[in-house]
């Protein structure tokens, strides 16, 4: 078994993926820069086992992180309670992209993670990936596997966020989908602009890259990250996968580093291929 772990601002998204390559498990949890390797390490042994999974079981830890100083614990988690050193997709890794950003350092792991899951799932194919996590990012990708880049927006809950402590009187509200656009009460009138709002800048921004980059040519605009099933019903993407960024990264690992062959020798195999990257 596989486990990977998407790092994020907010929150670290895992989940399990079995011997079929099929994912059994999915969990989040607050991240924290004064989480100790203990901390995670106990959460994640604790998450496996109230889920029937046998954390013996797991042959490789794939990570991906936006939160540099996070990484140092979980990489202490990894070797104490699991005994092995985990893949970290970085600059340097295996990644079938050609990345087109002035800096290629500067891209963070999530969005190259979601867009080698994009170019496996849909090859061939120009791909607009918009992920709504702490930050809402758009990443386009050329038929090609040409990564060119893309934005970053202040994601839904940071735009709430902001509404709530930088005004006087603004309330927090729960984000949801309203039923009118025009809101008849301060709490609707959040509600409204924060997800039509997105909603708007969505359409538009897909409409641009397509016209801009693409030629309107046919396009897959993928949909993904904690708020996508938000716009689950407005059919602004062709396809909607929350899980991309776990398809990614279990990807990435495929192309850097060996299947173990067996328990006994999965480790030392394992730590061999990381030491050569």
């Amino acid at each position: 078994m596989i486990l990977g772990l998407d790092v994020g601002n907010s929150q670290i998204y895992g989940g399990v993926f079995d011997e079929n390559q099929k994912i059994i498990l999915q969990f989040r949890k607050n991240s924290r820069l004064s989480n100790s390797s203990d901390e995670f390490g106990l959460f994640l042994v604790q998450v496996l086992r109230e889920n029937k999974i046998d954390p013996k079981n797991i042959q490789q830890i794939a990570v991906c992180s936006v939160v540099p100083d996070v990484v140092h614990s979980l990489k202490g988690a990894c070797q104490k309670y699991f005994k092995m050193q985990p893949f970290l997709l970085q600059a340097g890794t295996k990644t079938g992209l050609k990345i087109k950003y002035r800096n290629p350092l500067e891209v963070g792991a999530d969005r190259i993670a979601n867009s080698i899951a994009g170019t496996h799932l849909f090859p061939g194919k120009n791909l607009i990936i918009v992920d709504f996590g702490t930050a809402t990012t758009f990443d386009v990708v050329t038929s090609e596997k040409e990564y060119l880049g893309g934005m970053i927006l202040p994601g839904l809950r940071l735009s709430m966020e902001a509404l709530e402590t930088k005004t006087a009187r603004l309330p927090s509200v729960e984000i949801l989908a309203p039923k009118e656009l025009v809101g008849r009460s301060t709490v609707e009138s959040i509600q409204s602009g924060l997800y039509f709002g997105n909603l708007a800048v969505l359409k538009e921004l897909s409409r641009e890259i397509k016209k801009k980059y693409f030629e309107n040519k046919p396009t897959v605009v993928i949909g993904t990250g904690g708020f996508s099933r938000l716009f689950e019903n407005e059919k602004v993407f062709d396809a909607l996968i929350p899980e991309l960024v776990l398809l990614g990264l279990h990807k990435a690992l495929a192309m850097n580093v060996d299947k173990p062959s067996s328990p006994t020798t999965k480790r030392k195999k394992y730590e061999t291929n990381t030491a050569q990257i």
